[in-house]
């Protein structure tokens, strides 16, 4: 079974205060888009092993997310099969689009599948919470209004859209930017028919821009670049920022100019097959 794991965008992300366990509480939207990590899953029936075959610049497999899933839904059921999985890595690394919690979902969903296990999403999502606060929004798959400290979700239908989205080759760890003391954590509230009147306004903000760009002087270069050719915002913790765009045409225009030094991707939202989707049609074939 192959498996398109997508990436994802956040159109704001609000920080409204830190939880007494260390977690802050969110609010942001988050959209699926078309720049996919390629994950394949073989079944082996003797052993119960799991293997993973992975790009060698991801560090040591041991603690990639993807076998931290696998581990994590084997040991759910006793006698339960083993798997070699193959990870082809197209989404960049520590960039805020959520390519390591997508790989996560991946697995949760593919071998949840492939093993015959039968949990339903609810049981994969309350997983995937454990290995990470992104992994539950991949493992349902649809844009949606995000809150708590990332495990609330509340799906919205927003139109299909392009976006042009910018790597500058610059890894940001997002834990160190939400200890960073130039992050405030007192935005307010809001609600998502708010967010659905004006979703463009200017009160619709990454929290977490001032802390990143203070650190990282590339990705103020590159939100600067991006900000002369529409409303550029940067994504999750970045490192990523991103435009909207009338149209794939209009994205690859702007990558035209792109300095050599940073990764241009031209990204479709909405209409983005979800992963139980996709094992769905897998297992109708």
């Amino acid at each position: 079974m192959t498996l398109l794991a997508p990436a994802k965008l956040n159109l704001f992300l609000h920080v409204l205060g830190r939880r007494a366990d260390g977690y802050h509480e969110l609010e942001s939207v988050f959209r699926s888009i078309s720049l996919y990590d390629v994950i394949t899953f073989e079944r082996v029936t003797r052993g119960g092993e799991i293997t993973l075959s992975a790009p060698a610049h991801l560090g040591n497999e041991q603690d990639n997310l993807i076998l931290r899933a696998a581990r994590l839904l084997q040991n759910t059921s006793a006698g339960t099969p083993g798997a070699n999985i193959r990870l082809e890595k197209n989404i960049p690394v520590g960039a805020g689009l959520g390519g390591g919690s997508s790989d996560a979902a991946a697995a949760l969903i593919g071998l949840n599948a492939l093993w015959g296990l039968d949990y339903d999403l609810q049981a994969l999502r309350a997983m995937g919470a454990q290995l990470g606060a992104d992994v539950p929004f991949f493992v349902e798959g649809q844009d949606a209004w995000v809150s708590g400290i990332g495990e609330v979700l509340e799906p919205i239908n927003l139109p299909e859209t392009h976006y042009f989205v910018v790597f500058p080759n610059v890894l940001v760890p997002t834990a160190q930017i939400f200890r960073d003391p130039h992050l405030t954590r007192d935005t307010q509230p809001s609600k998502i028919a708010r967010f659905l009147e004006l979703p463009a306004g200017p009160s619709w903000k990454n929290d977490l821009e001032s802390a990143v760009l203070a650190g990282y002087p590339e990705v103020g270069k590159l939100k600067n670049w991006l900000s002369r050719r529409g409303t550029a915002k940067m994504s999750g913790s970045g490192s990523a920022c991103f435009v909207e765009v009338e149209s794939k045409e209009a994205g690859e225009a702007l990558g035209e100019d792109l300095p050599e030094a940073w990764q241009g991707f031209v990204v479709s939202a909405g209409g983005i097959d979800p992963l139980q989707r996709q094992v769905k049609k897998f297992s109708d074939q």
